[in-house]
């Protein structure tokens, strides 16, 4: 049966992962603060959807990312986790418009961490992983 959902190719979820390793090197406080500075820049509005103290988002963030590449070339284990998720996003008061800002600042963080490592098609598999996880949020909601 075809999935409603996007889905990776091999090659793709080869890029993410190799990509999300070169990242490890980085402080995950440090990537996650830049992905939220990015985020509140561009949508100052979207603060407020957060704790003030965001330390423990930032675990959050990156160990959410760490399971979801972990899991990528079987993406039935992480519908129960992403119907999961998109209900607490739901009581957090996201809106689907906002899925498009956070996959904005998500792109962004990722090509400034990845410098010359970012190219067209490591965007493109990004952009896709990111569509695989937020859709089906989409759809549970």
């Amino acid at each position: 049966m075809e999935s409603k959902y996007t889905e990776l190719t091999a090659q793709q979820i080869q890029l993410i992962r190799r990509s999300w390793r070169s990242l490890r090197g980085i402080n995950p406080v440090l990537l996650a603060d830049i992905f939220y500075a990015k985020l509140f820049s561009d949508t100052p509005r979207l603060r407020k959807l957060f704790p003030k103290d965001m330390q423990p988002q930032y675990g959050k963030l990156v160990d959410m990312l760490n399971k979801m590449i972990l899991q990528l070339d079987n993406p039935s284990m992480l519908e129960q986790e992403i119907e999961d998720m998109s209900r607490r996003h739901m009581g957090y008061g996201v809106r689907p418009a906002h899925y498009t800002l956070v996959g904005n600042a998500l792109l962004w963080t990722l090509e400034k961490g990845l410098g010359q490592d970012w190219n067209a098609e490591t965007a493109e598999a990004w952009k896709r992983c990111y569509q695989l996880i937020t859709e089906p949020m989409l759809y549970c909601r």
